[in-house]
Protein backbone atom coordinates (compact mmCIF):
# COMPACT_ATOMS: atom_id res chain seq x y z
CA UNK A 1 0.00 0.00 0.00
CA UNK A 2 1.08 3.51 -0.84
CA UNK A 3 2.98 5.28 2.24
CA UNK A 4 0.42 8.57 1.56
CA UNK A 5 -2.69 6.14 1.71
CA UNK A 6 -1.41 4.87 5.02
CA UNK A 7 -0.69 8.72 6.11
CA UNK A 8 -4.30 9.16 5.76
CA UNK A 9 -5.79 6.22 6.85
CA UNK A 10 -3.91 7.06 10.17
CA UNK A 11 -5.08 10.79 10.19
CA UNK A 12 -8.79 9.77 10.05
CA UNK A 13 -8.64 7.05 12.57
CA UNK A 14 -6.48 9.99 14.72
CA UNK A 15 -9.24 12.28 14.22
CA UNK A 16 -12.30 9.51 15.72
CA UNK A 17 -10.21 8.83 18.57
CA UNK A 18 -12.23 9.23 22.03
CA UNK A 19 -10.32 8.43 24.58
CA UNK A 20 -6.94 9.06 25.89
CA UNK A 21 -5.77 5.30 25.46
CA UNK A 22 -6.91 5.80 21.65
CA UNK A 23 -4.68 9.22 21.20
CA UNK A 24 -1.41 7.00 22.64
CA UNK A 25 -2.22 4.12 20.17
CA UNK A 26 -2.52 6.32 17.09
CA UNK A 27 0.72 8.06 17.84
CA UNK A 28 2.32 4.84 18.21
CA UNK A 29 0.56 3.83 14.94
CA UNK A 30 2.30 7.31 13.77
CA UNK A 31 5.60 6.49 15.21
CA UNK A 32 5.41 2.90 13.27
CA UNK A 33 4.42 4.70 10.30
CA UNK A 34 7.86 7.00 10.35
CA UNK A 35 9.68 3.98 11.14
CA UNK A 36 8.08 2.67 8.15
CA UNK A 37 8.96 5.07 5.85
CA UNK A 38 11.99 6.09 6.62
CA UNK A 39 13.07 1.87 6.49
CA UNK A 40 11.46 2.08 2.83
CA UNK A 41 13.74 5.56 1.91
CA UNK A 42 16.45 4.14 3.44
CA UNK A 43 16.19 1.31 1.13
CA UNK A 44 15.09 2.58 -2.28
CA UNK A 45 14.92 6.30 -1.64
CA UNK A 46 16.88 8.91 -3.42
CA UNK A 47 20.99 8.17 -2.66
CA UNK A 48 21.07 11.41 -0.87
CA UNK A 49 18.53 10.98 1.32
CA UNK A 50 19.32 7.33 2.56
CA UNK A 51 21.50 8.34 5.41
CA UNK A 52 18.75 10.73 6.63
CA UNK A 53 16.13 7.90 5.83
CA UNK A 54 18.24 5.58 8.11
CA UNK A 55 17.88 8.20 10.91
CA UNK A 56 13.94 8.87 10.35
CA UNK A 57 13.76 5.18 10.96
CA UNK A 58 15.79 5.07 14.65
CA UNK A 59 13.67 7.76 15.38
CA UNK A 60 10.70 6.61 14.40
CA UNK A 61 11.84 3.15 16.50
CA UNK A 62 12.41 5.00 20.18
CA UNK A 63 8.64 5.32 20.59
CA UNK A 64 7.48 2.02 19.27
CA UNK A 65 5.91 -0.35 21.63
CA UNK A 66 7.76 -3.81 22.00
CA UNK A 67 7.90 -5.88 18.85
CA UNK A 68 4.64 -7.30 17.95
CA UNK A 69 2.15 -7.50 15.04
CA UNK A 70 -0.37 -5.97 17.01
CA UNK A 71 -0.67 -2.08 18.11
CA UNK A 72 -2.01 -0.68 21.79
CA UNK A 73 -5.67 -1.41 21.65
CA UNK A 74 -5.65 -4.47 19.30
CA UNK A 75 -5.35 -2.69 15.87
CA UNK A 76 -2.80 -3.97 13.53
CA UNK A 77 0.39 -1.91 12.73
CA UNK A 78 -0.80 -0.35 9.63
CA UNK A 79 3.08 0.67 8.78
CA UNK A 80 3.04 -3.72 8.28
CA UNK A 81 0.97 -3.37 4.73
CA UNK A 82 3.38 -0.02 3.72
CA UNK A 83 4.97 -1.52 -0.12
CA UNK A 84 5.49 1.73 -2.14
CA UNK A 85 6.44 5.38 -1.67
CA UNK A 86 5.29 7.12 -4.93
CA UNK A 87 6.61 10.46 -3.92
CA UNK A 88 9.28 10.93 -1.35
CA UNK A 89 8.90 14.87 -1.23
CA UNK A 90 4.74 14.67 -1.06
CA UNK A 91 4.93 11.48 1.17
CA UNK A 92 7.02 13.36 3.72
CA UNK A 93 5.37 16.43 3.71
CA UNK A 94 2.60 14.67 5.16
CA UNK A 95 3.98 12.71 7.53
CA UNK A 96 5.19 16.06 8.97
CA UNK A 97 1.77 17.29 9.02
CA UNK A 98 0.91 13.58 11.03
CA UNK A 99 3.32 13.42 13.02
CA UNK A 100 2.12 17.86 14.15
CA UNK A 101 -1.47 16.18 14.74
CA UNK A 102 -0.20 13.28 16.85
CA UNK A 103 2.03 15.60 18.88
CA UNK A 104 -1.07 18.20 19.24
CA UNK A 105 -3.57 15.43 20.35
CA UNK A 106 -0.42 14.05 22.92
CA UNK A 107 -0.43 17.64 24.36
CA UNK A 108 -3.98 17.43 25.23
CA UNK A 109 -3.90 14.13 26.47
CA UNK A 110 -0.93 15.01 28.79
CA UNK A 111 -2.56 18.09 30.19
CA UNK A 112 -5.78 16.43 31.09
CA UNK A 113 -3.88 13.26 32.25
CA UNK A 114 -4.76 12.04 36.01
CA UNK A 115 -2.49 9.39 35.55
CA UNK A 116 0.97 10.02 36.38
CA UNK A 117 1.95 6.74 34.49
CA UNK A 118 0.22 8.11 31.35
CA UNK A 119 1.37 11.85 31.30
CA UNK A 120 5.10 10.53 30.86
CA UNK A 121 4.18 8.18 28.41
CA UNK A 122 2.65 11.65 26.38
CA UNK A 123 5.67 13.90 27.48
CA UNK A 124 7.69 10.67 25.00
CA UNK A 125 6.01 10.62 22.57
CA UNK A 126 5.58 14.00 22.29
CA UNK A 127 9.35 14.06 22.03
CA UNK A 128 9.48 11.46 19.79
CA UNK A 129 7.47 12.40 17.14
CA UNK A 130 9.64 16.14 17.44
CA UNK A 131 12.55 13.59 16.77
CA UNK A 132 10.94 11.78 13.75
CA UNK A 133 9.42 15.47 12.84
CA UNK A 134 13.22 17.37 12.89
CA UNK A 135 14.19 13.61 10.57
CA UNK A 136 11.17 14.62 8.07
CA UNK A 137 12.23 18.21 7.56
CA UNK A 138 15.92 17.23 7.30
CA UNK A 139 15.11 14.53 4.45
CA UNK A 140 12.59 17.36 2.12
CA UNK A 141 15.78 19.87 2.80
CA UNK A 142 18.00 17.28 1.15
CA UNK A 143 15.70 16.78 -1.36
CA UNK A 144 14.47 20.61 -2.30
CA UNK A 145 18.55 21.27 -2.34
CA UNK A 146 18.86 18.35 -5.20
CA UNK A 147 15.57 20.29 -6.79
CA UNK A 148 17.70 23.13 -6.91
CA UNK A 149 20.60 21.81 -8.36
CA UNK A 150 22.71 22.08 -5.20
CA UNK A 151 24.81 19.32 -3.30
CA UNK A 152 23.33 18.86 0.30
Amino acid sequence: MDALRLIEATRHALARCGTASEIVAEAWQTQALAEAIGSHLAISGPPMVRSEALGLSEAGSLASAPAHPRAPGGDAVRAARLTLVVDPRCTLLELGELLVESGVALVAVAASASDEALYWQCIEAIDAADESGDRVTGILRRLESRERGGVA
